[in-house]
């Protein structure tokens, strides 16, 4: 199903059986019994992150947690397609979830403490981290790394990172991935360091690149909902499918279908 926008509910509404009139904007989130009466689920998403979620050649929106999003439609619903993608940029993830606009955020999201008194997190779909991409056939290992200047987005936890494994690491700050690029192609650095998960977008992109990934970090990219008692059979379910996911293989498949080392 591709990407709607919440002007675009009132037909998707009408148009699956069973649904009836939307509910209002306020109160699109909500507790699973009302997720089911309705029969479909409002899912925040990326539509430029690959390989989680991006557009495809076609527009249609593709990438692991477009799977984690249908496949979680049909454990709650029964119908892989029952979901309506409400794609958002980083700065919305929170606010749209909390303002009642989408009942689920899969976007990138990790799990931190600051965003858990907020929110309420599942278990993690998949555990990121943080990562290195260069062409520099020489560079194996963190500390072969840490013997050149890395590029890094500014700002970015990752510096924090960088600054804790490295003894003194000479890094300089992009506002973007592509001036990383640019100082890569210019040999102005030797490695750019970021989440995995980006970053395994970035070699997809360009081939010539490969991905160094660490052990020495870890973030959750989990489920988001919103807090409290009401949700928690949603939050159990949901938890419920990802702990099968792990044990039937299918979230390893899809990592490994996507590019994603796990």
């Amino acid at each position: 199903m591709r990407s709607l926008t919440l002007s675009s509910l009132m037909a998707i509404a009408l148009s699956l059986g069973g649904v009836g009139t939307l509910l209002p904007t306020a109160a699109l989130a909500t507790e699973l019994s009302v997720i089911q009466e309705r029969g479909y689920l409002i899912v925040g998403v990326k539509d430029n992150l690959r390989p989680l979620g991006f557009r495809d050649a076609e527009g249609d929106l593709v990438g692991l947690e477009i799977d984690v999003a249908h496949r979680l439609a049909e454990e709650l619903l029964g119908d892989r397609t029952a979901v309506v993608f409400y794609p958002v940029q980083n700065r919305d993830r929170l606010t749209v979830l909390l303002e009642g606009e989408v009942d689920l955020v899969i976007a990138g999201l990790t799990r931190t403490n600051s965003r858990s008194r907020i929110v309420s997190f599942s278990a993690p779909y998949y555990l990121d981290g943080t990562a290195f991409v260069t062409q520099d056939a020489a560079i194996q290992t963190l500390a072969d790394a840490g013997r050149s200047p890395i590029a890094v987005l500014n700002e970015s936890s990752t510096i924090a990172n960088l600054r804790s494994y490295l003894p003194q690491p000479t890094l300089i700050g992009v506002d973007s991935y592509q001036e990383g690029l640019e100082l890569l192609e210019t040999g102005q650095a030797a490695t750019f360091a970021g989440d995995t998960s980006v970053l395994a977008g970035w070699v997809q992109a360009y081939p010539a690149y490969r991905l160094l990934t660490t052990s020495w970090s870890a973030d959750s990219l989990s489920v988001a909902t919103r807090r409290g008692n009401q949700y928690d059979d949603l939050r159990r379910q949901i938890n419920e499918a990802i702990a099968s996911w792990y044990t039937d293989g299918w979230i390893q498949d899809r990592m490994n279908y996507w590019g994603l080392p796990f």
